[in-house]
């Protein structure tokens, strides 16, 4: 069957459809903003759209015909998270406080996807200034889930999450900070990547201190694609990766060439999994559905051990960590100044009062996490868990009122994924089924650290035995 529109390519494909000229750039942009005006009034994934993307895909069609070169994203379609910088176009980071700001410069990665001649179609929604596993603030609609407009995409990345699963776009950019990036690729059944902590730039993104919200989660934030699969991905990462004089803790590309290992290169890997790190309740459909995928890889790569560092359950790290790099003084001062008043955990940050011993007892506690981690990954290249403890829930709440029949605090369904934010190792959300009606489910590949590529070829090896070919909304 003929291809009817570009956005039914993948990111690999339509970068090689448009230089051997199946598409121009211009047609595949209308076909993007067409797909963005018949579905976003009811899944609000995007915040504001760039007006500028058109004449950014002329400008390409015209060097292409001229025959000059072009950058390897050429005339590619990219959504890019509302908490990330791009020059001349709003950027909100989900905030009333900054709901008219626009920056007078790119964030890095924005500026290496217009160097590869990328075409940046808007900016994505998400929690506000990114704290919170969902897609709701004050400033826009909720994002709502394409496979079902009553369920959040979860977040804080949920625009770009939804982008993708609608087939809006074929790669937009998340934010990572304790699993931004990975829950809303599981909730919304589509691939997502927290590369190694350095190896995507971040600046002006956590490192500006002039604006008080943005400059937060300095050691926990990464940035990194979300896209239909792993390889996507890795050409994504091509190009974002590599370091910059601006981030100090930014770190050399893995390789030049991001090509994913096959098959040959896992015979000899050593694979844990666990369902629940020891003391996580676990949706039952959840724990059924990663079970059967260990089960399945089992019979490609051997024997998948059952085990996991134990490191317990690390909520209250991650809530100090962040108080301790998020400007306080800045927010209350600029809240107070506009009169609003921030809620939601940000809100209980800034409310609660914090000792310099709980900071420094959290800093001890991270290094005693990472050290586990560090010794346990010793043995094993790869560990297996569910990306989060439940598949989506309603929108406009925080989390599910109880996992398992067991009542828990909101954030309790979300217990897997800051441990790789704490050791800065690359792990990634690869969708692997779907609850008996019809909610996605990951599962979550976490690597050696700085073994980035290790982790997309394992994904790529997963995405074989569970062939993405389900995408929700009208067909293209």
């Amino acid at each position: 069957m003929p291809i009817q529109s570009p956005l039914e390519l993948d990111l690999t494909q339509l970068s090689k459809a448009l230089i051997e000229r199946q598409w121009t750039a211009r047609a595949i942009a209308e076909a993007t903003m067409s797909r963005i005006r018949e579905l976003d009034r009811d899944l609000h994934a995007f915040c504001t759209l760039d007006e500028t993307a058109m004449a950014q895909a002329e400008d390409v069609d015209r060097r292409l015909a001229a025959g000059l070169p072009v950058g390897p994203l050429a005339g590619v379609p990219v959504a890019v998270k509302d908490l990330i910088c791009t020059r001349g176009l709003r950027t909100t980071f989900g905030s009333r406080l900054y709901d008219d700001f626009v920056p007078d410069q790119d964030d890095i990665v924005v500026e290496r996807l217009r160097a590869a001649d990328a075409i940046i179609v808007g900016k994505t929604n998400a929690s506000e200034f990114g704290y919170g596993a969902v897609g709701h603030n004050h400033l826009f609609p909720t994002t709502r889930n394409p496979w079902n407009t009553a369920l959040t995409p979860g977040g804080s990345s949920a625009g770009s999450a939804a982008a993708i699963a609608a087939r809006m776009v074929p790669l937009a950019l998340g934010s990572d900070g304790g699993g931004s990036i990975r829950i809303p690729a599981s909730l919304s059944g589509v691939f997502g990547m927290k590369p190694s902590w350095g190896r995507v730039p971040l600046y002006p993104g956590c490192r500006d201190e002039r604006y008080p919200g943005q400059s937060s989660w300095e050691s926990l934030e990464h940035i990194g694609p979300l896209s239909r699969n792993a390889a996507d991905a890795a050409l994504a990462l091509s190009v974002i990766s590599g370091p910059t004089p601006y981030d100090r803790h930014s770190i050399p590309s893995e390789a030049r060439d991001w090509a994913l290992d096959g098959m040959e290169t896992m015979k000899d890997v050593r694979i844990a999994y666990t369902h629940d790190l020891g003391f996580a309740p676990v949706d039952p459909e959840v724990s059924a559905v990663f079970e059967n995928a260990v089960r399945q890889l089992e019979r490609i790569v051997g024997t998948i051990d059952c085990a996991y560092p134990a490191v317990g359950n690390t909520e209250g790290l991650l809530d100090t960590l962040v108080a301790l790099e998020t400007d306080r003084a800045g927010l209350k001062a600029m809240a107070a100044e506009r009169g609003i008043e921030l809620d939601g955990w940000i809100g209980s940050i800034l409310e609660r009062t914090w000792s310099a011993d709980q900071f420094t007892a959290a800093l001890l506690e991270r290094k005693r996490v990472v050290n586990i981690t560090a010794k346990f990954m010793a043995d094993f290249d790869f560990l297996l868990t569910p990306t989060t403890a439940t598949a989506a829930f309603p929108i406009d709440t925080d989390g599910p009122a109880e996992i398992a029949g067991q009542a828990l605090p909101p954030s309790a369904w979300v217990p897997f994924s800051a441990l790789a934010n704490f050791t800065g190792q690359p792990a990634a959300s690869v969708p692997i089924g779907f609850t008996n009606d019809g909610r996605p489910i990951g599962l979550q590949i976490m690597g050696r650290h700085l073994d980035d590529r290790g982790v997309l070829s394992l994904s790529a090896i997963v995405e074989t035995l569970f062939p993405n070919n389900r995408w929700p909304g009208p067909k293209l």
